[in-house]
Formats: structure tokens, sequence, C-alpha cells
């Protein structure tokens, strides 16, 4: 009974967060359009997680060499670390990555801060004195998390990458030139372009299911840790399932 009870209220989550999605198109097309909003919240989130994505990059890059280097010298491939490394972090693991990583920071974020001005009742000061909450507050945080989070990711891959040069220098003294050059030799538009378009998907499940939860809080103070956490988990989950999508159609375009 309790189970059948939550898948219900799973399900009924999915077709609110639906249309609210579907609300989302219908305004963002609208006018007025709030561009100040707009640039303000690609800068707080994209340049305020900078860092965050950067030091990820980093250290995967590190990581990824670290681990690989010696299975490879076993065979004596070490020429191959910088293919099977930029391969790996374009087309997976740093879009993949980066985005949990920015889904933690972003999605909790937006989820608290507009569930305290729900249970604040501001958002409802907003509807009353006349302004449009939804356009001012959810349109311009789903639209400024889609737009910087492939920005986000090409940084991330190009210092994943410039972390794996150090450790190949390191270990197999590879000179910068070489190691990129074969980089860019391994690399193709098929790996890079899908990369990036899933990115946009991945941005804006972020910023919806985030503003959903915050938008909708309920329970008073309790709910908007309520609504942070459970915009994380939700949207974690949504990034897994749309990666599934992604690389199920790139490998059915590519195979035709």
């Amino acid at each position: 009974m309790f189970n059948s009870l939550k898948i219900k209220s799973f399900f009924i989550e999915i077709g609110e967060l639906t249309f609210f999605a579907h609300r989302f198109l219908k305004e963002v097309f609208s006018r007025p359009f709030e561009f100040k909003e707009l640039l303000r919240q690609c800068y707080y989130i994209g340049n305020k997680s900078l860092f965050l994505v950067g030091i990820t990059g980093f250290i995967i890059g590190l990581v990824m060499t670290l681990q690989t280097r010696p299975t490879l010298e076993e065979f004596g491939a070490e020429s191959w670390m910088p293919s099977m490394v930029s391969i790996s972090i374009i087309r997976e693991i740093g879009p993949v990555i980066i985005a949990l990583t920015f889904a933690g920071r972003i999605a909790s974020g937006i989820g608290a801060e507009l569930g305290s001005m729900r249970v604040t009742e501001q958002i409802d000061a907003m509807e009353v004195s006349g302004t449009n909450p939804f356009k001012y507050l959810v349109v311009t945080r789903v639209l400024a998390s889609t737009l910087m989070l492939p920005i986000l990711v090409l940084i991330g891959d190009a210092i994943a990458l410039y972390g794996s040069y150090i450790i190949e220098n390191i270990k197999g003294d590879v000179s910068f030139l070489l190691y990129f050059n074969k980089v860019f030799d391994a690399l193709q538009f098929g790996d890079i372009i899908p990369a990036i378009i899933k990115t946009y998907f991945f941005g804006f499940a972020i910023g919806i299911v985030g503003c959903f939860k915050g938008y909708f809080c309920q329970k008073g103070t309790v709910g908007v840790g309520l609504a942070a956490n459970s915009a994380v988990v939700f949207s974690s989950m949504l990034l897994f399932i749309i990666d599934f999508i992604a690389v199920f159609i790139t490998d059915i375009f590519f195979e035709i």
C-alpha cells in the first residue's frame, strides 16, 4: 500500500513538472522580456560556478590519467593515452560529472531561494502587485542554467585535458604540442557536437527542476530544505535519463 502511494505521487509529480515545463515554453516567448534579470542570473550561475567546475575538471583529468596509464604501460600503448582520455572526457565523463556538480550547486540553490520566497510570501506579494513572478523568477533562471552549462562544460573539458597533459608530461616527458596534436587528431565533430547539444538539455533539466521544487515549496521553513534536497536528487536522476537517451540516439544516428 505504501509503495503504491509513493509510485502514484511520483507520477503525479512528473505530470506537474511537465505542465510546469509547458508553462515555461509559453512564457519564454511572451513579453515582457526580463533581460537585466537574465544577465544577472547568467553571471550568478555561470561565474559563481566557474571555480568549482574548473577544480572538478582538473581532478577528472589527473585521476583518469593516473588510473589508466599503468594499464596502458603493460601493453606498451602509452602513446594512446591522449586519444583515449580526450575522447572519454569530451564524449561522456566531462559533460556528465560537470553537470552533476552543477546540479548539486545550482539546483539546490534555486530550490532554496525560490522556496524561501514562497514560504515568506514574497511570490504571493509579486502576484498581488501585478508582477509576473513566473516570468521574473523561473524563466530567467531556467534560461541562464540552459545557456551557462554548455560553456562551463567546454571550459571544464579544456581544464581536464590540461590536467591530463600535466601527468603525461611528468610521467612520460610528453611536450604540450605533441600531447594536444594527438588530442585533436583523435577528436571528430561527431564526438564534440552531440556532447555539447546534450548539455543544453542537462542545463534545462537542472533549471526547471530547481525552479519547480522551489516555486511549489510547502510546509514552512522545513520545506525549503526539502525543496533544495529533492531538487538535487530529481535533477541528477533526470541527467542520467537524458544522457542515456542522447547516447542511444547518437549511436543510432552514427550507425545509419
